[in-house]
């Protein structure tokens, strides 16, 4: 059985206090190898990303693409783009708008030793 492992730690739902920032929400969203493709566990954290977003229409979304060592650099580089950008598409779909999301890639560097954790989408939300 394919483990998969959703990190979904969002925080500050609710307003802020008075003159602070509310915390970041984040969760990653992992993929299988050499896979751009959004399974159900990939989905739901994305909807609760969005929906978070939404209750914070301030905050904005950075999302960094990431994948194992497996394969060339470039490879890599470009399947952690496509993957991020098919993250940032679903956000778009579940309603958030394109304009509070920014976009990144950095391919196979900062990944870890497990390469499930490696192939993954950093999703964080947080105010401008």
């Amino acid at each position: 059985m394919r483990r998969i492992v959703l990190g979904l730690a969002v925080l500050a739902l609710a307003v802020p206090a008075q003159g602070r920032a509310a915390e970041p929400a984040h969760t990653t969203v992992y993929f299988s190898s050499w896979s751009a493709l959004i399974d159900k566990p990939a989905q739901s954290a994305i909807d609760s990303m969005a929906a978070t977003a939404k209750a914070r229409p301030a905050a904005h979304l950075a999302l960094t693409g990431y994948a194992s060592t497996v394969g060339s650099a470039a490879a890599n580089t470009l399947l952690a783009r496509l993957r991020a950008q098919i993250v940032l598409d679903a956000l778009v779909a579940d309603g958030v708008p394109a304009d509070r999301i920014t976009l990144r890639s950095v391919g196979a560097t900062n990944f870890v030793l497990d390469p499930i954790e490696s192939r993954r989408v950093e999703i964080t939300l947080g105010e401008p």
